[in-house]
């Protein structure tokens, strides 16, 4: 599909190191012939490793992804902005134009493996929210018009989610 045909879609997180990362990755291979994928932060926090290790895991290179910040972004004519935190969705700037915001909450896997007693642990609680996002990306785009109950998307920790 050309460029300009595909649904221009930005992931929306804090700090864009890890979940908008990920989101943008998992997009732009999965549904790179339909979406034209961005991620941004409310700030722009560099990319986490721990993010990079386990994507790279799962054979998706998002390495060479910057972190932005959403302002430098306000130009491009989104069709939909994902939110993927809470601050995010609280923070979200407006958007001109059509775009749609729409929030999907995952778990902050820093936050989760701060107190991790391994790096393996840690990496568990990365691996998790990799794999959840993953299966919201599959759905897309067609999960991205749905309408949905507040909530709906988001899971209870170690719950396995349905994005259908």
């Amino acid at each position: 599909m050309p460029e300009s045909k595909k649904l221009k879609v930005l992931f929306l997180c804090t700090g864009n190191s890890c979940r908008s990362q990920m989101a943008e990755g998992w997009a732009r291979h999965l549904k790179g012939d339909v979406i034209e994928a961005w991620s941004a932060g409310i700030e722009a926090h560099g990319l986490n490793p721990h993010a990079v290790k386990v994507m790279a895991e799962a054979g998706v290179d998002i390495s060479g992804q910057q972190s932005k910040n959403v302002s430098d972004l306000l130009h491009i004519p989104f069709d939909c902005v994902v939110t993927v935190c809470d601050h995010a969705q609280e923070s979200c700037p407006l958007f001109p134009g059509k775009a749609r915001v729409v929030h999907v909450g995952f778990d902050d896997p820093p936050r989760l493996a701060k107190d991790a007693r391994s790096e393996e642990e840690a990496l568990q609680h990365y691996r998790r929210v990799r794999d959840e996002i993953r299966e919201f990306v599959e759905t897309l785009p067609g999960a991205l018009t749905r309408v949905r109950e507040p909530g709906a998307w988001r899971a209870e920790r170690g719950k396995p989610r349905k994005f259908s």
